[in-house]
């Protein structure tokens, strides 16, 4: 057999809890694939499942969200310094700002190979303050610039955002790419065994931010308190203070206070928690493509959800679920009261579970990903490969991050 490369691999992803609840099957992969993995990540937490992976780990004092001029500025100089000493072959950022400040360092380091995932288009295009407004055309004019040119690739989660950055911010189409998201373990995720009793508990699983819709959903609560209506909404997800549209921990335990919705914090047994309710709901204002509503369809519950991008990919009105005008509280509550006077109206809206376990599986994601990495790195070899010999490669079964007699990188399909 000929040998083949082993590339240097630079992940940047601005939070640990990020990095574990959605690329840690793409760090091994590429682990056991050969290649010699980076992750750099602000480390609070969750080190030990990153360093159970084989990648190295770099801690990262780049924070997200607007910190100031003199912040921003220590930490793109923190993030050029990382990308001189490790000199990658191929970095991959996650999130909005990571894929502005990383793809500055990649440029100014010359990294051959960028490939950046947009998860959603973030605070700035999704949020009405004064502050997104201001933010939302330099931002434009950013992404506009950095995401062209050769050996950069652009990863997006519905076709929604595929029209935003290529029609309406002129990225060309050919380095942008749909990837519908991760998928779901669908041995994890399952439906009921039976209904469970009692009380409609309906159920919204997100980071506790303003745009994902809570408050349209406290308020839908209340109405239906106030319509006698007999129906238990969850919120369960993370807090998040340091994003600027995120809810107050004070303004949580009020709502709790008040009975009208339960706060249940960030919760990790997602599976349990879904089949122990009736209805997942999601109003968000926008999304790239919600895993919780794709482990809701996977649990075949019913789902209520704002009719936006990433949300109207998975949920389809009258199929599996009732999409509603995003920002409304109204809407919410009619939809919600509907389940409650009509239990039978849902009960087929779990059944095309399998057509959407197919549209989200890692199989139909991953040769994507394949592609698009083999594609960004087409005539950007790798400056730092490494041969791996025969011997070295071949014990190891094929994996997802299968290396060749070229620079190839594949992977799971971890894109969330």
């Amino acid at each position: 057999m000929a040998d083949v490369c082993r590339a240097r691999v630079l992940f940047l992803i601005p939070e640990d809890w990020v990095v574990c609840s959605h690329r840690l099957p793409l760090l091994r992969a590429a682990v056991a694939a050969g290649h010699e993995v980076f992750i750099a990540t602000r480390v609070v937490d969750h080190a030990g499942p990153i360093l159970e992976t084989g990648a190295e780990l770099i801690p990262l004092g780049f924070r997200r969200g607007f910190r100031g001029p003199r912040h921003e500025l220590a930490g793109l100089r923190e993030l050029i310094r990382i990308y001189r000493r490790v000199r990658p072959d191929l970095v991959h950022h996650v999130t909005p700002k990571s894929v502005i400040f990383g793809t500055l360092a990649a440029r100014m380091t010359r990294v051959p190979c960028i490939v950046n995932a947009m998860t959603g288009l973030g605070f700035v295009f999704t949020s009405g303050s004064v502050l997104a407004h201001l933010m939302s055309a330099p931002i434009a004019l950013m992404l506009r610039v950095l995401l062209r040119g050769p050996g950069s690739s652009l990863i997006v989660q519905n076709a929604d955002d595929v029209v935003f950055f290529r029609d309406r911010l002129g990225v060309p189409a050919g380095n942008v790419v749909l990837i519908r998201g991760a998928g779901v373990n669908v041995r994890d995720f399952t439906p009921a065994a039976s209904e469970p009793d009692g009380t409609l508990r309906v159920v919204l699983m997100a980071r506790m931010l303003a745009d994902k819709g809570i408050n349209e959903v406290v308020a839908a609560a209340r109405l239906l308190r106030a319509r006698r209506t007999d129906v238990r909404i969850l919120l369960a997800g993370r807090i998040d203070i340091e994003n600027p549209a995120g809810i107050a921990p004070p303004q949580l335990a009020a709502w709790s206070d008040e009975g009208v919705v339960d706060v249940l914090g960030h919760v990790d047994d997602t599976a349990g928690l879904l089949r122990s309710c009736h209805v997942a709901l999601l109003p968000s204002y926008r999304e790239g493509l919600p895993k919780s509503l794709l482990e809701a369809a996977a649990c075949g519950l019913p789902i209520v959800a704002a009719d936006v991008p990433g949300c109207r990919e998975i949920c389809i009105d009258g199929v599996n679920g009732i999409l509603v005008p995003a920002r409304q509280a109204e809407p919410i509550a009619a939809a919600i009261g509907r389940l409650v006077d009509d239990p039978a109206l849902a009960a087929p809206w779990g059944r095309p579970r399998v057509v959407w376990l197919s549209r989200s599986s890692p199989r139909k994601s991953s040769p994507k990903l394949r592609c698009r990495y083999t594609r960004t790195c087409s005539g950007n070899g790798p400056k730092n490969a490494a041969p791996i010999s025969s011997a070295e490669s071949a014990p190891g079964p094929p994996g997802p991050f299968a290396v060749g007699s070229t620079f190839r990188l594949s992977a799971p399909g971890i894109m969330r």
